[in-house]
């Protein structure tokens, strides 16, 4: 399997500082990253950790479910997932990832609510980022839609 690349570029402090976040094997873009702005509740246009971390865990999330689905023989028309990721203090000093919700609707035919639910949850506990993030609580709401 292969290995992803990204990098950062900084200049300055912790909290004069800002810097560049690229990301290198797909080159699909250079994201602005400031710590002022990841702690602040509104990002002004710079991306975070959190947020880099939250579209890694909404994409596999999304990608280790159809498969389970599919396993289960449903057939995926269409999953919506978010991952709200969030950061607070850690009574160990710093900050650290305060706990992650992951919302998914999905319409899917072929089987019933119940093997859906089975199904979320399964995919919750073999996504692989899911896999790499045990130290944090990792909350699932999903919903079935026919």
């Amino acid at each position: 399997m292969p290995t992803r690349t990204a990098r950062t570029a900084w200049n300055g402090g912790l909290n004069d500082g800002s810097g560049q976040v690229e990301l290198s094997s797909s080159k699909v873009g250079t994201y602005d990253v400031s710590f002022p702005k990841r702690a602040a509740d509104d990002a002004g246009g710079t991306t975070s950790p959190e947020e880099l971390i939250a579209a890694a865990h909404s994409a596999c999330y999304a990608m280790q479910f159809s498969a389970v689905l599919g396993e289960a023989g449903g057939t995926v028309e269409s999953l919506d997932v978010k991952a709200d990721v969030s950061l607070g203090p850690d009574s160990a000093g710093g900050f650290k990832l305060t706990g992650i919700v992951l919302t998914v609707h999905g319409e899917v035919t072929g089987i019933d609510e119940a093997t859906f639910l089975k199904a979320a949850d399964e995919a919750k506990a073999t996504c692989p980022v899911s896999k790499a993030l045990t130290g944090v609580d990792i909350e699932l709401h999903a919903t079935f839609e026919q």
